[in-house]
């Protein structure tokens, strides 16, 4: 195929993998008032969602008080006409690479493993009253943009391990294109590699050329530096946060008993573990598998232990006992209490739902962080957004019932941040329908907060002020992004530089006067001697300041 005259590339097919109602509030997304009200909820903008499918029949893609599509929207729905909607407006599969190299038979664009729905669901759900989680988290579901228009684009196959095929991706992308979508979301990962082998970048790249704006994940690779996935410059790649509402449940040394085992597949067998509590370790498998092991050995509930790199970041799910995930820290000393006595005890005590972390928003141990490894000098992720512990639609009861009518569920990933932000471009969209691409990443990026719920640097999991190759520009702020800044102002720069470096920026004021109108600056960058150094890299800040507006750019240099 390479010899064929025509071909850019040949090379052998790659898997790709997927990677959730609190948010819109912790958000500052209210419904009477500001910018959802100014956006007009995103009426009028047409999302695209690449990943495994949609359950249309559930109610966050009811279409009350949607219009039709408009006009230029060229797309087709393989559902039943009942099914389609002015909501659901458009649902596809792609699946010919699957078909030969999995031998999977044509399927329809439902979803069959859940994490299809509880994305698009964030990105564009309608609202939902009286959702909850086995009754944690109850309120009003809603996605980040209600009033959107969903396009679905089933490009991964074979469940809860599915596979997403790269020719598939691409067809699924350049469909969505053709098709007029206006945002592209997708909440899939590969490894870090060149701009010219990455399809989801060449596929990006041509729908922002076409005004198309695209969100994708960062990966779930993290803490560790150099982990990033979908770093594309002209990819928002979006790092997960926390929101502050948890689902609180406290391991008491009290009533009951532990037992420390790694929990894996078959390590509980021959154990007597029946009536007892377990402490588990993450690591190995998955942590809702972990309890499934505790479960079928006959324990009474778990306290699931994160490792030295999870470190603070804890993560509600929906486990099949009664079980609490602590920290690292409170893990050992847990160990140690364990260790402190011929009869240890523990019972859990659930709190339910509570509202109001100080921490919040905070960087999750598993968003992956920077540098890019395909492109150095352009930092990545571009934000961060609500990825831990995210409400939102699943096509299935959590709890061995028949009612499929209203069933919720609570995730974590990158893949639940990223719809956040196409939600959020959505609304940028139909608030300013004349921006580009390009001009709504700037105006997402420029204004993100760096400071939490406390008024502090977010930290990460570690409790420490993370990182910009962490946060980079900050955590989403949408009521920021919609007003951004404005003509008939001049400007300033305040410079936070980076440790061991001075910079300077000419000139010392920006001055405009109308509308899309250009200005120009320099920044210049020296070494001072030592400086303070302390590790190859320093981060800093230029914020250009108004009477009324600051937008802010990171930096970060590296020492040779």
């Amino acid at each position: 195929m390479e010899e064929i005259d025509g071909f850019v590339s040949a090379r052998p097919e790659r898997k790709i993998r997927l990677q959730t109602t609190h948010s819109p509030s912790f958000l500052g997304l209210h419904q009477q008032m500001g910018f959802w009200k100014e956006s007009n909820f995103g009426k009028g903008v047409i999302i695209g969602v690449l990943d495994g499918g949609i359950f249309p029949s559930h109610p966050s893609f009811g279409d009350k008080g949607m219009p039709p599509p408009p006009a230029k929207w060229k797309g087709r729905c393989d559902f039943n006409a009942s099914e389609c909607n002015n909501k659901i407006i458009g649902a596809r599969s792609f699946n010919l690479a699957a078909k030969a190299m999995k031998g999977v038979a044509d399927e329809p664009p439902i979803d069959v493993d859940g994490h299809g729905t509880h994305t698009a669901s964030t990105a564009a759900g309608s609202f939902v009253y009286n959702a909850d989680t086995l009754g944690n988290a109850k309120g009003t579901a809603v996605g980040m943009a209600p009033y959107a228009h969903l396009a679905i684009y089933k490009v991964c196959f074979g469940g809860p391990t599915a596979d997403c095929t790269e020719s598939d991706i691409l067809a699924g992308l350049d469909t969505a294109v053709q098709d007029g979508v206006d945002v592209l979301s997708l909440s899939l990962v590969d490894v870090s590699m060149p701009f010219f082998q990455d399809n989801i970048a060449i596929g990006s790249f041509a729908a922002i050329q076409k005004g198309i704006f695209v969100s994708c994940a960062g990966g779930n690779s993290g803490p560790f530096n150099g982990t990033l996935s979908n770093e594309a410059p002209w990819i928002l790649t979006v790092g997960a946060s926390t929101i502050d509402r948890r689902i609180a449940a406290t391991a008491k040394l009290a009533k009951g008993e532990e037992l420390d085992a790694l929990c894996g597949e078959g390590a509980l067998e021959g154990m007597n573990v029946k009536g007892k509590v377990v402490l588990c370790e993450r690591g190995g498998i998955g942590r809702i598998a972990k309890g499934e092991e505790v479960k079928n050995a006959g324990g009474a509930a778990m306290i699931l232990m994160n490792d030295e790199t999870s470190g603070f970041s804890t993560i509600s799910d929906p486990h099949v006992l009664p079980a609490t995930h602590v920290s690292f820290a409170a893990g050992l000393k847990i160990k140690a209490y364990i260790n402190s006595t011929k009869t240890p005890t523990a019972t859990i005590l659930f709190k339910g739902t509570v509202i109001g972390d100080p921490l919040s928003p905070a960087v999750t141990s598993f968003s992956s962080r920077g540098p890019s490894l395909a492109s150095p000098g352009i930092l990545k992720p571009d934000i961060i957004g609500p990825g831990v512990s995210i409400l939102a639609a699943w096509p299935f009861p959590l709890d061995n019932t028949t009612d499929t009518k209203s069933t919720f569920n609570i995730m974590s990933g990158t893949s639940m941040a990223c719809p956040h932000l196409s939600g959020i471009a959505a609304l940028l969209k139909s608030s300013h329908p004349d921006w580009s691409p390009a001009a709504i990443k700037s105006a997402i990026m420029t204004t993100a907060d760096i400071l939490n719920l406390e008024g502090k640097p977010i930290v990460d999991e570690t409790r420490q002020p993370a990182d910009i190759f962490a946060t980079v520009a900050g955590h989403v702020n949408p009521s920021r992004a919609n007003d951004p800044g404005y003509a008939n102002s001049v400007y300033v720069p305040i410079i936070v530089p980076p440790p061991g470096v001075g910079v300077s920026v000419k000139p010392p004021k920006l001055y405009f006067s109308q509308m899309n109108q250009k200005a120009t600056y320099s920044v210049t960058f020296s070494p001072i001697g030592n400086g303070g150094k302390t590790s190859e890299f320093a981060q800093g800040y230029i914020s250009w300041v108004s009477a009324k507006y600051f937008v802010r750019s990171p930096i970060s240099v590296r020492f040779e």
